[in-house]
């Protein structure tokens, strides 16, 4: 007997699904669209489909989701605008800050000048003309 070298017999390989760009989509249903009745049968014969993806392709462009899928990949470019949104919001928040740190600043000032002048309120004429010791 010799070996055999072929896969399984009970777990054949899967048929791989066709897949169809938008554009493909589009160009099949303009054209399905303006031929005869007769003459629709032969266009699925020679694109090997069948009419339930024509209904189902006809469907998602009349929702707009072969615009959508037919447009570029990948992100889409920045708009300047955003960026300098986004520096002015940043440049913002630091002058924000440097702002509370300036008025925390000038209170703490004003306390200190106020607790120096009750201080020197506070002390007799005898202490201010006696001589240090």
């Amino acid at each position: 007997m010799t070996p055999n070298n072929d896969p399984e017999p009970e777990s054949a390989p899967r048929a791989k699904r066709r897949t169809f760009t938008a554009k493909y989509k589009l160009a099949v249903l303009a054209e399905y669209d303006q031929l005869p009745t007769g003459e629709k049968g032969a266009l699925l014969r020679r694109e090997s489909l069948y009419s339930s993806l024509i209904v189902e392709w006809r469907r998602a462009r009349d929702r707009g989701a072969l615009a959508g899928l037919s447009a570029a990949k990948g992100r889409p470019p920045a708009d300047p605008k955003d960026r300098q949104i986004a520096k002015l919001e940043a440049d913002n928040a630091k002058l924000e800050a440097e702002l509370d740190r300036t008025r925390r600043v000038v209170e703490v000032q004003g306390k200190l000048s106020a607790l120096l002048d009750e201080l020197s309120g506070s002390t007799t004429p005898n202490e201010q003309n006696r001589p240090p010791s």
